[in-house]
């Protein structure tokens, strides 16, 4: 059975052992995990993944196989390897809920602890809620392409392993997708699988009718035929033919049909019409084939009459931006008995960070209920619910924005309080809808566009941005 607690990039166990060797193991540090760009140009993100980190964090262990690999390395510390014989995570980790609407340059994950645990975190948490974000965000704009359309997670044969297939299909249906085709998924997570048949069963028979026939007979009362394999009309001229000969009479119906090749949209209302004309208006059409949310918006503006859609690789590969390119940056470490700001600058001026540990809060207006910007704020800092101030746009910084009229939430929930989960894990389907509630009601639906999107307002508080301001006028003139 693997360790995943050895799951980490092995410069963390080499500044690890470094911080443990100068007389830091017990120096507290504050890391935030944040992405700096939403994917497929789009305007928010779809924040998952924390159910797995919150398992991970709590089994965090060295076996004494992990222990005797390191030592066979020869650069580590005898101390630290005793040192990790006894780890466990003790520090504090808070976060926003699985399932939040977020945005660029807003702490998702932040972990307080001593500098040692808080770095060895690091591959893990950006793994997790790197693949769960992204594959959730896509899900939920492919989902709000399809309208009224059923959305099937059919991906798992194309998946980048076995995990991203499992937890793929898991953040698929947080984003919104109603099935998978993956069976492990509906095991672990209660994601619903659904599934018929393959090209191969029809190929098996001597002919499609008697195919058709075969697995009508088998599941009448969920009987879905698959129409492409030879001829897409033929085939539904031969679903036809079987619904009436052999579930009709038994007083059932054919559930749908489905087609994986062709014009999508020109069949679609092909079949539309041959069903309504033989009384088959409650008949299904079922798509696949290499779909994702440009071609649902083309296939609509054709007029296409589909019901739902099975999307495969485009879906669990995020394929058009398959990368999500969330961080984990040191923003402070204990001094003197308190906490002192760090910044990372970078000739990248998107790469500088926000200095000290924050807050994120979401301002929502009182009268819309719109949810119209976020601000990050220092610790100590406490916006009133109801009250006025000031905040800062980073890149209009000119302007002193007052905010009024709005109400203030902090988004970030306690997960670990000093090692303690302190944090009841949602139910999978309490998460789905929480998306939904926020899609429907809290988010602007200029965010929601594919193209062009309104970009989501995150300003900082006066505090924040003058620390900034001072550390990188500081940076300069050392450079000087």
């Amino acid at each position: 059975m693997k360790n995943l607690t050895m799951l980490v990039d092995f410069y963390e166990f080499t500044m690890a052992n470094g911080f443990y060797v100068h007389g830091h193991k017990d120096t507290k540090a504050v890391f935030e995990m944040f992405y700096r760009k939403n994917p497929d140009r789009g305007g928010y993100v779809i924040a998952a993944g924390l159910e797995q980190l919150i398992d991970f964090v709590s089994d965090m262990h060295f076996t004494e196989e992990d222990i005797d690999y390191l030592r066979k390395k020869r650069i580590f510390d005898e101390g630290f390897l005793d040192y990790l014989k006894e780890f466990r995570f003790r520090g504090t980790i808070e976060a926003v809920p699985e399932g939040t609407i977020v945005y660029p340059g807003t702490p998702l994950v932040t972990v307080t602890g001593n500098v040692i645990e808080c770095q060895l975190l690091e591959t893990f948490l950006l793994l997790t809620i790197n693949h769960q974000s992204l594959i959730a965000t896509k899900a939920n704009r492919i989902c709000r392409a399809a309208g009224d359309g059923i959305v099937m997670e059919f991906g798992a044969r194309r998946a980048q392993g076995p995990d991203a297939a499992v937890l793929g299909a898991r953040a698929a249906y947080i984003g919104g997708c109603h099935a998978t085709a993956t069976v492990l998924a509906d095991q672990m997570y209660g994601v619903n699988a659904i599934g018929t048949m393959a090209h191969s069963w029809i190929q098996f028979f001597s002919s499609e009718e008697e195919a058709f026939r075969a697995y009508a007979e088998t599941y009448p009362d969920d009987c879905t035929l698959l129409i492409d394999t030879y001829d897409i009309i033929k085939g539904a001229q031969c679903a036809v033919k079987v619904a009436k000969e052999v579930l009709e009479p038994k007083g059932k119906r054919l559930k749908g049909v489905r087609i994986d090749s062709g014009d999508l949209a020109y069949f679609s209302k092909k079949l539309r019409a041959l069903f309504d004309e033989n009384g088959m208006e409650d008949c299904k059409i079922v798509v696949s084939n290499s779909i994702d949310e440009w071609l649902l918006n083309s296939m609509k503006t054709q007029g296409a009459r589909i019901d739902s859609y099975g999307i495969g690789e485009r879906l669990i590969t995020a394929k058009s931006d398959p990368v999500f390119g969330g961080v984990y940056k040191l923003v402070a470490v204990e001094e003197e008995g308190k906490l002192t700001p760090r910044i990372k600058i970078s000739e990248n001026e998107e790469k500088i960070t926000n200095p000290g540990k924050k807050v994120l809060w979401r301002l929502f207006n009182k009268t819309s209920g719109i949810g119209y910007a976020d601000v990050l704020t220092l610790e100590e800092e406490h916006l009133d619910e109801g009250g006025s101030f000031y905040v800062i746009d980073p890149k209009k910084p000119w302007k002193h924005i007052l905010i009024d009229n709005s109400v203030a939430v902090r988004l970030q929930k306690t997960i670990f309080d000093n090692g303690k989960l302190v944090y009841n894990k949602p139910r999978l389907e309490d998460i789905r809808k929480y998306v939904k509630d926020q899609i429907e009601n809290t988010v602007w639906e200029e965010e929601l566009r594919l193209e062009n999107p309104h970009v989501h307002y995150v300003d900082l508080s006066e505090k924040i941005y003058q620390i900034k301001s001072q550390m990188l006028q500081e940076a300069g003139k050392k450079l000087n």
